[in-house]
């Protein structure tokens, strides 16, 4: 029983940290309008607010190859600098368009290590105000099974910041 509890007490606790931080972001990131410099807001203080978060960051579609990812605004380890849609758990989420909620990437068909050290990833894809897909948020944890809805929906709800 105390397991249980305390795996919904923990994840009580993280969407308790993801609605705190909803208001600090749109505090932060009231009436700027450049892109990178929200994303890279947004960025700083997820990685500030989930130590546990090994790499955050985006990817975002390079308007002069429209089927690549390169990487943009980030914290942690080196990245990725390029990544194909549909190639690996970035690649996937762009193509498709879709959340991808990996518990352990070394499951995943065609995952692509940037870093050795991760194990469990969450991408979300960025849309502008009319839906065209700007790129993905990409966080990384080195436990398996690191994300859950949890992460998705506050995630969701921050990216609304970033492109509103």
């Amino acid at each position: 029983m105390s397991e249980a509890f305390n795996d919904k007490q923990l994840a009580t606790d993280k969407a308790q940290r993801y609605r705190e931080l909803d208001a600090e972001v749109a505090s932060v990131l009231a009436g700027e309008r450049n892109l990178v410099a929200r994303m890279a807001s947004l960025v700083a203080m997820l990685k500030l607010s989930f130590p546990s978060f090994f790499w955050c960051g985006f990817y975002v579609v390079d308007p002069q190859q429209p089927d690549e990812l390169v990487v943009g605004p980030y914290q942690g380890s080196l990245g990725c600098l390029r990544i194909p849609f549909g190639k690996g758990v970035c690649g996937a989420a762009a193509k498709q368009r879709t959340v991808q909620l990996v518990p352990d990437v070394h499951q995943f068909p065609g995952h692509i290590a940037c870093d050795g050290r991760s194990k469990s990833e969450v991408v979300l894809p960025v849309f502008d105000s009319g839906g065209a897909l700007l790129g993905v948020l990409d966080v990384d944890g080195t436990q398996v099974g690191a994300f859950d809805e949890v992460d998705v929906a506050g995630l969701e709800r921050l990216l609304r910041h970033v492109a509103p």
